[in-house]
């Protein structure tokens, strides 16, 4: 009887939790103090066993997240410091691993232009004929002609003599006709299995450098607001426009635009004679400029406009030479094209 008593209250604390526990001083006050002796003694061995069992699981998740964190916690370091690091570097990492090799100048400075390479950059040939002028006979040239004129009169009464957010303007407007009629012929090219002779290289070729005019122009002048509007407008709608000449009519696209850069060698005239007068501070040379045409060191504003005038006559040649194949009959691809030629 004492025994099952003993039992009961033994399986009872342990169902509770150890909630109804006794002191060893209360066991041994009972009756039959040698079998709650004994209880007592289980007991506490049962409970230091999993109070060491709890104890030891919290220790060691305590641990894994302690050391966990700390794993992580370098990880995101490193990545931090490898960031900032390629960010100091210029570098953009990629999945792909693409990168540019180290460029140098030809002094072993870093090459600091991302829109151009040195193999891009060349000696302006300022040698050619700044007066030569396409007579306008036929009935297509009179129209290229007439429509020249008439676009310049509201570029004259809204600019004046402010040369410099002129130029800008009409760069804008140059780097179209390239990248519209380089773009026509590729898909031409692609549509009906043929060669381009070499064309849609030497229009792109035009493209790039008068936009390249247009960079230099831009670190010149800091045009503002309602200058970079106008600029989005007349880009908008003459890009559209020329477009839908040049699919008309090819060879009057071509006069149009060697007739714009006829206009294009006035303007830059008129700018040297205002450099040369005092109207226009002769600056330094952007950077840009110095490394994109090989100028010295010291080259300044009137040696850039120079060699900007230089490019606009060889796009004017080379306009109204397009003009006289197609007006001869012919397609521009039976004529080889004036590569490299600025």
């Amino acid at each position: 009887m004492k025994r099952f008593v003993a039992g009961s209250q033994a399986r009872g604390l342990i169902s509770r939790g150890g909630g109804g526990y006794m002191s060893t001083a209360e066991m041994m006050a009972r009756p039959g103090s040698t079998q709650g002796v004994m209880m007592n003694k289980q007991q506490s061995q049962q409970y230091y066993y999993w109070r060491s069992r709890m104890m030891s699981s919290v220790a060691e998740k305590s641990k894994e997240v302690v050391n966990g964190g700390g794993v992580e916690a370098i990880k995101e370091e490193e990545k931090k410091d490898k960031k900032n690091g390629d960010e100091e570097k210029g570098m953009v990492n990629s999945y792909w691993g693409l990168s540019r090799p180290s460029i140098k100048r030809p002094d072993g400075t870093d090459w600091p232009w991302n829109c151009f390479m040195p193999w891009d950059s060349y000696e302006a040939d300022l040698s050619i004929d700044l007066t030569k002028h396409h007579v306008p006979k036929k009935f297509l040239d009179k129209v290229a002609y007439r429509t020249v004129k008439l676009l310049r009169i509201p570029t004259d009464l809204f600019f004046k003599r402010r040369y410099g957010c002129r130029a800008m303007m009409l760069e804008t407007v140059a780097a179209v006709p390239g990248m519209v009629g380089g773009m026509l012929l590729h898909l031409r090219s692609l549509r009906k299995f043929q060669q381009s002779g070499g064309w849609i290289k030497a229009l792109l070729e035009e493209a790039e450098n008068e936009r390249m005019h247009l960079m230099t122009m831009v670190e010149l002048v800091q045009p503002k607001w309602y200058e970079r509007l106008l600029v989005l407008t007349v880009q908008g709608v003459f890009f559209n426009g020329f477009f839908g000449v040049y699919l008309l009519s090819p060879k009057l696209a071509h006069r149009i635009v060697g007739y714009l850069e006829e206009e294009a060698i006035h303007s830059y005239t008129e700018y040297l004679k205002d450099i040369d007068s005092g109207a226009i501070e002769n600056v330094p040379a952007p950077a840009i400029a110095i490394d994109y045409w090989k100028l010295p060191k010291d080259a300044t504003l009137k040696d850039v406009i120079i060699v900007i005038r230089a490019d606009e006559a060889h796009h004017r040649d080379v306009n109204h030479f397009a003009a006289d194949i197609h007006f001869q009959g012919k397609e521009l691809r039976e004529a080889p094209a004036p590569l490299d030629y600025h």
